[in-house]
């Protein structure tokens, strides 16, 4: 009778684990692709926090996917990356959906992570103390992100509502941290546009006059007259239909994150976040985090009026998208974010 109920235990035994296997195998083949690489411009920045507390608190492997992050100097590095190939996903700007449908490449935001940019412009009080107006600019040096990013989007726009184009100036890639700061401590930029930690750094010693300010939604919708949605994660039209449950277990991640960073106090963020991305000041970074909070998204959701918004800022200073029939429903899908917001309420 022992020796059968032995022999029982170990067939139990078998089974429970061939069934665990089974069940993970399953879990494996039910995700078109594991691994999954995303380019992001600026990780260290706010305007991409969702995304590092995805990664950090093993989201991303809760849902079987092995993400590998690559950090670019801005977003439209990154942008590059996927058009090259080397990336399946960015974190990006919102902005980069039309203005790659208007060269006849879709690419659509399927989780949004901020519904305020960030975004601040400012010119240098050491290199022109006496600024009074955005006429002021022409001929001058302004410090973005990288060439063509977000950053670049936002002083193009504050530059056309003073009445310059884009080629009234010099537009010069910085950056997102240390190498921000010194190009207009130096005196190298007499302009920049970037976002926190780097901008709240700047405004401390005051060493900026802030000219156009994002980081509310008070402040975004008087800038840009609407809603207008900010970092997301956005891939290939291809990429969506032929991995629809990775993009999902990516979607699930995100707004995973984006719940956890709604009840998250600024001492739970620097627990989380690498200390190189708080720039040898904590305590100004925990104090940043307070300003910025009500720019990231509560549940990945992009807003309806979001897409005129964006197109009608960037239609301000690129004249090549008048006459494109720039289709926005196919910019972002809410989509995988209702299903992702259903599993974690």
């Amino acid at each position: 009778m022992k020796i059968r109920f032995k022999k029982l235990a170990a067939i139990a035994g078998i089974t429970a684990i061939g069934i665990l296997a089974t069940s993970s195998s399953a879990w494996a083949q039910a995700l078109e692709k594991q691994k999954v690489s995303i380019a992001v411009g600026g990780k260290n920045l706010f305007y991409y926090l969702p995304l590092t507390i995805a990664e950090q608190l093993g989201y991303f492997k809760d849902e079987g996917l092995q993400v590998e992050i690559s950090d670019f100097a801005g977003g439209a590095k990154a942008l590059q990356a996927l058009v090259g190939g080397s990336a399946d996903v960015v974190s990006g700007a919102f902005e980069h959906t039309i203005n790659m449908q208007a060269k006849n490449q879709m690419i659509t935001a399927f989780v949004l992570q901020g519904r305020a940019p960030q975004i601040v412009f400012g010119v240098s009080n050491k290199t022109m103390p006496n600024y009074k107006s955005i006429a002021d600019l022409k001929g001058k040096k302004i410090g973005v992100t990288a060439p063509g990013s977000s950053t670049n989007i936002v002083a193009n726009f504050v530059l056309a509502k003073g009445g310059l184009k884009p080629s009234d100036v010099s537009f010069i890639g910085v950056g997102t941290s240390a190498g921000a700061l010194s190009a207009l401590r130096s005196g190298q930029i007499d302009a920049i546009s970037n976002l926190d930690p780097v901008v709240t750094m700047l405004q401390q010693k005051n060493e900026i006059k802030v000219i156009a300010d994002t980081r509310t939604l008070k402040d975004t919708n008087e800038l840009f007259g609407g809603p207008m949605p900010a970092a997301t994660l956005y891939t290939t039209e291809a990429f969506l239909k032929k991995n629809p449950n990775t993009s999902q277990a990516l979607t699930n991640a995100m707004v995973r994150a984006l719940k956890w960073l709604q009840k998250a106090g600024p001492s739970d963020i620097v627990k989380v976040v690498p200390e190189s991305y708080q720039l040898g000041d904590r305590a100004l970074y925990l104090e940043t985090f307070t300003k910025v909070r009500e720019a990231l998204s509560p549940d990945g959701r992009f807003p309806e009026a979001g897409g005129q918004t964006a197109l009608k800022t960037l239609k301000a200073f690129e004249p090549e998208l008048e006459g494109k029939n720039i289709d926005l429903s196919k910019t972002f899908t809410n989509e995988l974010v209702a299903k992702a917001n259903a599993k974690y309420k």
